[in-house]
């Protein structure tokens, strides 16, 4: 294990940048007057935000969707679609990728601990989410277990893309269950403004919580070239919970990158390096620290290698050619105690290919081409899958065609397929293959100024991956003996969805109800039955990887109303809401694990710099549980925001305080196999600092 920095060392690294900066501009420090626009710092995303500039300023519908190969806005997506950023991204950073977008409807967060959190998607989570970084995938092995964690720094996101549903056509099999983007402009695509740009972040936790984390980057440049450097620090101690200490809870995380691009009007073309460095406690082998035993955790390391360009207009105007590659050395060891148990090895190269087009027909398109080539090993105790070689290649295509109407109204058709070829050879076992195809069609309908409807019909199809199709051993961190199923056949979805999104002065609202049915869905089943775990003399639940048939279904919306907006200050009040049912055909009863419904609101105010909101989530109680499965209690967790941003020409300042479950609720998440030993931590507080320049 790395020694961790002291801790005024620690958290003086973020201000130490602040403080070397600070003479140059110290002719414009600082001033509570609004600097003008043309003067404001370029990271600082709050000038934008002027109130003179329209009650929808801070509609992230107008933020563009690098995840779609058109480079279309939220608005423009008739697939389900939501962007973090700005101050609600600051306002919910978390440790995990999970927790900080489980605000976004239809998004919840498996959990294992507060190192560890997974996106969950309208209930689907693992293999079927595909979580990417800045386009490409984060080719870690956070799929192959819970305890994994994905192999992305959410503090250093510029954005975060949520691409709900089938999103199979672009991103191939692992999609099925939608995508989460997480774009951190590690490559830089475009001149930095202003020639130099960076920000800083320095935060603290205190309350059930202690630690800190620490965030620093830098863009500079000009029209020819442009550099990027970031990196983030957190450490943090064991949590506390309303009931006491939640003993091996700790998290230890380094991570930075450097990266550089050549630019013009051509277009771009640049590469980064990155290392991500993660050491975090399994909370549900805590072992025992008065006896001298420690509990198992975990060391991540990864290595990744990016190469990225775009053409502009290559074939005419509106067209583009971009190209990625990415090459990754992942490792991860599950030290038990002091002694190093299993170790996890993934390799992978990946590589896309996009083209697009604007025909003078009204037609724009896109078509590509991405492969992958990675080979996973377990070596150790917990090697319950065994060395698995598995390559893909897949071709899309997608195209869109809107026409205008009478009285405003306009209609817009996307079309889509893919086609991949997926081959999985395991050591010592029968490789399997696999064809997936998917289809897409759906319509969005501008009824007038304020109503657009949608409509989605997807046929995606997925590959089984490695643990699914071989595991053969006992899976200490789920504390289960897991059996794969290499006979599975390819899993399917056919899902309709129908939207509704209304926009007026007053209120911004949108609602989704979707119905998805699964052919030959995978999931692990508990058979009742137990394995003798003779080194720890337990025994283990075995669980199954199995198929039949399923049907999800569920509704999720939100809305914002625009309350006032005068001399006292702007006033909206966010409402917001989700839930999903998940069946398995033929009497087969609930797909384990599905999250529960949830209902929430905040209230928000914004005047002269301040800012503050009070908001509160219901988590429903998850009754309609699997075979052998218990139900979780419903809890309320309520948190609150609050901060005031001063500024002065091309360096500005933000003082923040946040809390979170204020009412210190016990709370456990039904999602997590660690549900009933795990709680979510108690009352807490953070608070700090953020530099814009």
């Amino acid at each position: 294990m790395s020694r961790p920095l002291s801790s005024p060392l620690r958290n003086g690294l973020t201000l130490a940048l602040a403080a070397i900066l600070t003479p140059a501009y110290a002719a414009d420090l600082p001033s509570t007057a609004p600097a003008d626009e043309g003067a404001s710092p370029p990271s600082d995303t709050r000038h934008a935000q002027d109130a003179a500039k329209g009650r929808h300023v801070k509609d992230l519908d107008s933020v563009i969707v690098t995840a779609s190969p058109l480079r279309d806005t939220a608005a423009q997506l008739s697939k389900p679609t939501d962007v973090l950023a700005g101050e609600r991204l600051d306002e919910n950073r978390a440790a995990s990728l999970g927790e900080t977008i489980s605000s976004i409807p239809g998004v919840q967060s498996s959990n294992f601990g507060p190192g560890v959190g997974r996106p969950i998607l309208r209930g689907l989570d693992g293999p079927r989410v595909e979580v990417l970084s800045s386009g490409m995938s984060t080719e870690d092995v956070s799929t192959v277990s819970q305890d994994h964690s994905p192999a992305v720094e959410s503090f250093l996101a510029d954005q975060i893309e949520v691409l709900k549903g089938p999103s199979t056509l672009l991103y191939g099999t692992g999609a099925i269950g939608g995508v989460v983007n997480v774009v951190d402009g590690r490559i830089p695509e475009a001149p930095i403004e202003g020639g130099f740009s960076g920000r800083a972040e320095a935060r603290f936790y205190g309350g059930d919580q202690s630690g800190s984390t620490d965030m620093a980057r830098i863009d500079g440049g000009n029209d020819r070239f442009a550099l990027h450097a970031d990196a983030v620090y957190r450490n943090a101690k064991d949590y506390d919970t309303p009931d006491g200490k939640q003993p091996n809870s700790f998290i230890d995380t380094k991570t930075g990158s450097v990266g550089g691009s050549l630019l013009g009007d051509w277009g771009f073309v640049g590469m980064s390096v990155s290392r991500f460095e993660d050491d975090y406690g399994n909370p549900g082998e805590a072992g025992d620290l008065a006896a001298g035993e420690r509990g198992v955790h975990l060391q991540l390391r990864q290595n990744r290698y990016d190469l990225k360009g775009g053409l502009t207009d290559p074939w005419g105007e509106g067209s583009g050619l971009r190209f990625s590659f990415s090459h990754t050395d992942y490792k991860h060891i599950e030290f038990e105690g002091d002694e190093p148990g299993t170790t996890f090895k993934k390799d992978a190269n990946e590589g896309r290919l996009e083209a697009s087009y604007s025909a003078s027909n009204g037609w724009k398109g896109a078509v590509g081409l991405q492969g992958s080539d990675g080979t996973f090993s377990a070596v150790g105790e917990e090697s319950f899958v065994p060395r698995t070689t598995t390559r893909a290649l897949g071709v899309f295509g997608v195209a869109r065609k809107s026409w205008d109407m009478d009285s405003g109204k306009e209609f817009q058709l996307d079309l889509g397929a893919r086609v991949d070829k997926v081959k999985a050879e395991p050591d010592g076992l029968d490789k399997r293959d696999f064809t997936p195809v998917s289809l897409s069609v759906a319509g969005g309908f501008k009824l007038d100024e304020n109503w657009r409807l949608t409509v989605n019909l997807d046929h995606a199809e997925r590959a089984p991956a490695e643990e699914e199709l071989f595991a053969d051993g006992p899976h200490l961190a789920t504390l289960a003996y897991e059996i794969g199923n290499p006979d599975l056949d390819k899993e399917a979805a056919n899902q309709i969805e129908f939207g509704l999104q209304y926009k007026s002065d007053f209120v911004d609202a949108k609602v989704s109800a979707y119905y998805n049915r699964f052919k030959d869905f995978i999931y692990l089943v508990d058979t009742g039955e137990q394995w003798h775990f003779e080194e720890e003399d337990e025994f283990l639940p075995i669980r199954q990887w199995s198929q039949r048939d399923a049907t999800f279904r569920g509704f999720e919306g939100e809305a914002t109303f625009h309350l006032a907006d005068n001399d006292n200050g702007r006033w909206d009040l966010r409402t917001f809401g989700d839930t999903v049912r998940a069946t398995l055909a033929d009497g087969g009863g609930n797909v384990p694990r599905i999250a529960p419904s949830r209902l929430g609101a905040q209230l928000r105010w914004e005047n002269n710099g301040w800012r503050a909101s009070l908001g509160a989530t219901r988590y429903n109680k998850q009754d309609k549980v699997a075979a052998n499965e218990t139900p979780t209690d419903g809890y309320t967790l309520v948190d609150a925001h609050a901060a005031y941003h001063f500024d002065g020409g091309r360096l500005a300042w933000e003082l923040f305080v946040d809390g979170s479950n204020l009412t210190n609720q016990e709370a456990h998440v039904h999602t997590s196999f660690l549900k009933d030993v795990v709680a979510l931590p108690g009352r807490s507080v953070s608070g700090g600092v953020r530099i814009f320049f």
